[in-house]
């Protein structure tokens, strides 16, 4: 199982808050039409889960993709906490509740890469969102966190539905 250092988390946490200050429109305009401006932040969403997804006990190349965007995560955060600010890195604890993925389930994730790399076709030069949210979700869907805590319900449903897609084949 892949495991996230304190440095990786904050690589993590760093794409997360950078999204979210290149997304806020205001307060003014966010009250305006809270669901239109709430629904551009969809596919960055829909990309961290995808990475959040393929953290979880997939292997192959998509594992192995996986797991060296959270190596690296974990390296560049790790040499930033030490040179950055003096700080010590460390492992952190990984989840105490793992969910992992059936046979079904990484099928399905198999499925959303291709749409993950048709999505990223697609956007060609705006892709960077795509890019950041699946690499964000790579690096905290293995943390102890609150957004460690929405990879066993991804996982889940992942699952269910790769469950009732192959049934009904």
């Amino acid at each position: 199982m892949n495991y996230v250092t304190l440095g990786g988390v904050t690589v993590g946490l760093c794409l997360l808050a950078w999204q979210l200050i290149v997304w806020w429109p205001g307060r003014k305009r966010l009250m305006k039409d809270p669901v239109r401006h709430a629904s551009t932040l969809l596919p960055w969403l829909a990309s961290w889960c995808y990475g959040c997804l393929t953290t979880l006990g997939i292997a192959g190349l998509i594992g192995t993709a996986s797991s060296a965007v959270l190596g690296l995560s974990n390296w560049l955060g790790d040499a930033a906490l030490v040179w950055g600010v003096g700080e010590q890195p460390g492992q952190l604890a990984a989840r105490a509740t793992f969910t992992p993925l059936t046979t079904p389930g990484a099928c399905l994730v198999l499925i959303l890469t291709a749409v993950f790399a048709a999505a990223v076709w697609k956007a060609g030069e705006d892709s960077g969102d795509l890019k950041r949210g699946a690499w964000c979700g790579i690096t905290l869907g293995t943390s102890s966190g609150v957004a460690g805590f929405a990879a066993v319900p991804l996982a889940q449903a992942a699952n269910w539905v790769g469950d009732h897609l192959y049934a009904a084949v």
